[in-house]
């Protein structure tokens, strides 16, 4: 929503209290001339550090001094004000957003025009050919942004194509790479070439803030997979979904590090509070197992227990169970079996125990530790749409928000348990065929 406050008193704090405390972008403008434009979390504490900066520094003063309008213009996440900002300067070409910068020049996002198009930072050029995005005024927003989307979609940056596979295919983060698709034969190499085309559109769509595209894309090729029965490429689809949704809605820019990703202690304390209704005497969430089981009608029929200590994927306390009884058939029993042998075991005792699946599972797995005598807080997690069902009495259902941290921490220990149980399923299949 685009706002225009009049600004009688530009060194007053009280000219700006009407200003609005949203992501966004605003602009000091002197009647129609555009002074400075910027972008923030809070339009209206940003402002108001301009107006108290300006009392020491001669740039803040000139801005403020010569402002009489300030423009806001809200969005509803800081990665939209990112690109918004870029817009509106590269439109306007604000003076006091040109000048002060130690005489380098802003910023842009360069995503070449070739075969392999390659996606790079760089200074204020034009080549007549490639794609530019920006300018960005900080350097750290643009290399924040970058490696953000790269885990997205993965893109090379290398600047020549050679015959060995580049360090990032290795993490990643360059996929398809095309060291690798070169070498492939003609078919291949046109199935890899689209894909890697692929991802740079979808960066395109991304970069000119066409999110609900992107995410339209995204969705399509879930259900695509669903439908072809591959679950194991719609898992990864999922994440880039919600790999997406952090980007749009919790990413934050000037202050991001690497560490950032590592929000496990706001997603402890947000699962916490999903869970607390229904668990009252839940105090800890140290440590997370999460059970699902694999087979093949009925055959080599494994169970797996992933864990989470602390928020983090705990592998060394992984365990997996071969279902001894094999007159059993049901995924129900297999579970109560896995249940069983687990308990009988002296591990650390979880906090919180998840089933893949919906009521019936959250039912057997309840059932088993009622005989067992065992107090521990007990929920599923149900599949299209995902879902957290209560291990409690009429098995309540919950649907939180996609952006709640808690809510995603599920979801990931889910999908682990799932790689990880059909991992040893497959395993056993072809040491039975071998």
């Amino acid at each position: 929503m685009k706002q225009l406050f009049h600004i009688p008193r530009p060194l007053e704090k009280q000219s700006y209290v009407k200003l609005p405390s949203t992501h966004g972008v605003y602009i000091f403008k002197q009647d129609n001339t555009y002074l400075y434009i910027g972008k923030s979390v809070n339009i209206k504490a940003r402002v108001l550090s301009h107006v108290e900066n300006s009392l020491l520094n001669k740039k803040e003063q000139a801005i403020v001094s010569q402002t009489n309008t300030v423009e806001t213009i809200s969005t509803d996440s800081e990665f939209k004000a990112l690109l918004l900002e870029s817009q509106l300067i590269q439109k306007h070409y604000p003076k006091y957003n040109v000048i002060w910068r130690d005489g380098k020049s802003h910023l842009y996002i360069k995503i070449t025009h070739e075969v392999y198009p390659k996606i790079t930072a760089v200074r204020k050029e034009n080549d007549g050919k490639s794609l530019y995005f920006g300018p960005f005024s900080s350097s750290i927003d643009v290399m924040s942004l970058l490696r953000f989307i790269r885990r997205l979609f993965p893109y090379c940056a290398q600047k020549k194509i050679t015959s060995k596979p580049c360090f990032y295919s290795k993490i990643h983060l360059c996929d398809p790479c095309p060291n690798n698709v070169e070498t492939l034969h003609s078919r291949e190499k046109l199935l890899f070439k689209r894909k890697y085309k692929a991802n740079i559109r979808k960066i395109i769509s991304l970069l000119k803030g066409n999110t609900k595209q992107v995410e339209k894309a995204l969705n399509q090729d879930l259900k695509q997979t669903i439908a072809n029965q591959d679950y194991e490429k719609g898992i990864k689809i999922r994440n880039q979904i919600q790999t997406l949704y952090y980007l749009l809605y919790n990413l934050s820019f000037k202050t991001y590090t690497e560490r950032d990703f590592d929000t496990t202690g706001k997603s402890l304390h947000e699962l916490k509070q999903l869970l607390l209704p229904y668990f009252p005497s839940l105090s800890d969430l140290s440590r997370i197992e999460c059970f699902d089981v694999s087979n093949l009608n009925g055959k080599q029929a494994t169970a797996s227990m992933v864990v989470m200590t602390k928020g983090h994927i705990d592998k060394g306390e992984y365990r997996k169970f071969k279902i001894k009884n094999l007159s059993i058939r049901s995924d129900f029993e297999m579970l109560s079996e896995a249940l069983v042998r687990r308990f009988s075991n002296s591990w650390i005792s979880p906090n919180l125990l998840v089933m893949d699946g919906g009521k019936p599972q959250v039912k057997t797995a309840l059932q088993i530790i009622k005989k067992l005598h065992i107090n521990i807080p007990l929920i599923g997690i149900a599949k299209r749409p995902d879902r957290i069902v209560i291990g409690i009495e009429k098995y309540p259902t919950i649907r939180p928000s996609i952006n709640n941290l808690g809510y995603r921490l599920i979801q990931a220990i889910r999908d682990e348990s799932h790689r990880f149980a059909r991992k040893y399923h497959l395993l056993l299949r072809n040491h039975d065929m071998i």
